[in-house]
């Protein structure tokens, strides 16, 4: 018997069976093909195939160095705006984001026609995206930061609504039971039992998405948002490219020293 047994323990048990294998193996080959496919068909489009488009990357690299880094003071401003772009839209976006969240988070608004009407609006604002946001901000408002401040509190407004309703969402309700049970308001059970669950996820998220933004305001300025990304489409324009060589690297080290910063932050919080 203990043979037996001994024997059973020291054959080799495959992890997956052979049909789940076999459906892997399929499904792998097929995203193979797709990719592959898409890679010809997208060569047949380009002047020269993959190998001209490489050639023709290296000579427009070619002229972004050496970059001419005696540009940094006059591009300080327009980094600066850009930055004063993110911080306005994200605290915006922060304060609007509360009401919004707790009426699109279902174990909170238990009247049915008003979370339904909040996620519906949530869901308007994510399907648009932030440029074509700014190009209509910029066609109503004319070129400059404003637009760019609204587009980016828009945009935020999608993102951070939804993911701080699904963390209200996933909170212990005990908490909140309790208060209510004791006589507290709606008030009172949100700032006492609901917020002190939530607010450390909430300054992390909030950090997150001014990450974005700044990265967010960047693209927006090409089309007329205001910031560093309008000075670098003007560079661009004017074949400056050592110009905006230095642009790129500028934006480049801020946006480091903005996410080392928050990830500091985002430890101490958590």
């Amino acid at each position: 018997m203990t043979n037996e047994t001994h024997s059973l323990t020291n054959k080799s048990i495959p992890l997956y069976p052979a049909k789940t294998k076999l459906q892997v193996t399929i499904i792998f080959f097929v995203v193979l093909g797709i990719y592959i496919f898409s890679m010809v068909w997208t060569q047949r489009d380009m002047v020269g195939g993959l190998g001209g488009a490489l050639e023709n990357m290296y000579r427009v690299m070619e002229k972004f160095f050496p970059p001419d880094f005696s540009v940094i003071p006059k591009i300080w401003k327009a980094m600066m705006q850009t930055i004063q772009m993110a911080i306005i839209a994200t605290t915006i976006a922060a304060i609007l984001t509360v009401p919004l969240a707790v009426l699109s988070a279902q174990n909170i608004t238990t009247f049915k026609p008003l979370y339904y009407l909040t996620r519906t609006i949530l869901n308007l604002l994510r399907t648009i995206p932030d440029l074509v946001l700014a190009v209509i901000f910029v066609g109503l408002f004319g070129i400059g930061i404003f637009p760019g401040i609204l587009a980016l509190t828009v945009f935020s407004l999608g993102i951070l609504a939804k993911l701080i309703s699904e963390t209200i969402e996933s909170v212990d309700m005990n908490p909140l039971e309790a208060m209510r049970a004791s006589g507290g308001n709606v008030f009172q059970v949100i700032w006492y039992a609901l917020v002190p669950q939530v607010l450390p996820q909430f300054t992390s998220l909030v950090l997150y998405v001014f990450e974005i933004n700044i990265r967010a305001s960047v693209v927006l300025g090409m089309v007329g948002a205001g910031g560093i990304g309008l000075v670098l489409n003007q560079q661009l324009k004017f074949y400056n490219y050592p110009n905006a060589m230095t642009i790129i690297i500028v934006i480049f080290v801020t946006v480091l020293i903005i996410e080392y910063i928050s990830n500091k932050l985002r430890e101490a919080l958590l």
